[in-house]
């Protein structure tokens, strides 16, 4: 102990073979100097929170700045005192500063676990880590309306309208409880307006479409990917993040776990000759490479929304071909999304019954109508057999409507046959 005044530093020496000298002072315990072999000295104030111990370097010990450092030393003494540790509080703001939305993705699910149902949270978890995946580096508070506008146009465009107003919800819900926990002051996601505006989707592509959008697919990862959302009817991100593992080509299936579905549901997607095809020539079934089929780096597909506007301008390319041919006025294809895909395998499929409402619904995973409540509950059947016939015939339909035939001659499924394996496959007289 010392009394410390102004130039003490300088007279203060270090033992021979010692790293540095620490001294605390007499009118003000708890603040203290400590000088370095080195001749560079600083002060320092040292205090008890409870059975919390802190140190806190307060400046460099020069000439004419040891009252200023005396009184923040003392206001220091005084906050631990009434209870208030300045050191947890400069690091709880420094962590505030430096949390990105991927640090706080999962400590909002842990904390929401307990207040959302299974589905519920498991939809929240899924449109958080997908759907916002691009700004998990961002800092929280650093994401602006701007930054959510763009990704949900985006998705808006991909997924849907409604797909893009849940993945809004989500992430505001996540900013709600970062502005409770102190991350930040403001939700970016307010004032975003919804984009379905209340009314669901749908669009339903004509089989004339849909050879349109087919014969506009480049042989790339996208093209690929959008064919065989055509011929299986599955979710964009069920086939864009697929992952070798969930590919068998000896089964000639895709098998998906339960954190890869919607609905948390494991599913089995049957492949068509035209399906496997398309993953043959994406490398799905090869041994080494990527975990992930389609993309590049880390993730899965991801040029979703340059590759449909490109997408989007062949077809339009095409339709323009078309009308000089036949001297006639080019007419723009309606919006579509890649979702409205899935719609339309469910439409077509059906209206050419080439299956019963309950495979339509298994094939694409979906729990409703035929497979809702109690039926859903104790019929687990998953009818693979019925799904990859169902499958194979919309396969060979939609090649021959492609190779400009009118489409395939199988005879449509009735409701007394039941979708069984003897009553497919019988050719018209």
């Amino acid at each position: 102990m010392a009394k410390i005044v102004e130039g003490y530093a300088d007279r203060l020496r270090v033992p021979a073979g010692a790293r540095d000298v620490q001294v605390f002072d007499d009118d003000l315990p708890g603040f203290g100097i400590r000088k370095f072999a080195s001749g560079k000295a600083s002060y320092f104030v040292k205090y008890n929170v409870g059975a919390q111990q802190r140190r806190k370097t307060l400046g460099r010990a020069v000439r004419g700045n040891l009252k200023a450092m005396r009184l923040e030393a003392s206001g220091i003494l005084a906050k631990a005192h009434l209870g208030t540790d300045v050191v947890a509080v400069a690091k709880a703001a420094a962590a505030k500063n430096t949390a990105t939305l991927g640090d706080l993705v999962p400590k909002y699910l842990d904390a929401r676990e307990a207040d959302l149902r299974l589905k519920s949270h498991f939809e929240v978890k899924r449109y958080l880590e997908r759907s916002w995946r691009s700004l998990h580096r961002h800092p929280i508070d650093a994401i602006t309306r701007q930054n959510v506008v763009l990704i949900v146009d985006q998705l808006a465009e991909a997924s849907g309208k409604v797909a893009a107003d849940r993945a809004r919800m989500a992430l505001s819900g996540l900013f709600g409880w970062a502005i409770d926990r102190g991350y930040l002051d403001s939700n970016p996601t307010l004032n975003v307006r919804a984009r379905a505006q209340g009314t669901a989707r749908s669009r339903v592509l004509t089989e004339a479409e849909l050879v349109e959008v087919w014969n506009a697919c480049l042989d790339d990862d996208y093209g690929r990917i959008v064919r065989i959302l055509m011929l299986t009817g599955q979710r964009r991100a069920e086939i864009g993040d697929l992952e070798r593992g969930e590919a068998d080509g000896d089964k000639r299936q895709i098998e998906l776990p339960e954190h890869r579905t919607k609905n948390g549901r494991a599913h089995i997607v049957p492949l068509s000759d035209s399906a496997m095809d398309l993953l043959e020539a994406a490398g799905a079934f090869e041994k080494d490479g990527r975990d992930l089929v389609f993309g590049y780096g880390a993730g899965g597909y991801g040029g979703w929304s340059k590759s449909k506007a490109e997408l989007d301008a062949r077809i339009s390319e095409a339709r323009d071909e078309r009308a000089k041919q036949t001297k006639s006025k080019a007419k723009v294809m309606p919006p579509w999304t890649l979702h409205d895909l899935r719609r339309s395998f469910v439409t077509h499929v059906s209206e050419r019954g080439f299956a019963q409402p309950h495979v339509v619904e298994a094939i694409v995973n979906h729990v409703s109508g035929a497979k809702a409540g109690v039926a859903g509950i104790y019929n687990r059947a998953s009818y693979l057999a019925e799904k990859r016939q169902a499958l194979e015939l919309w396969a060979n339909h939609l090649k021959a409507l492609v190779d400009g035939r009118s489409g395939s001659n199988v005879v449509p499924l009735t409701r007394d046959q039941g979708g069984g394996v003897g009553s497919v496959g019988k050719k018209r007289a």
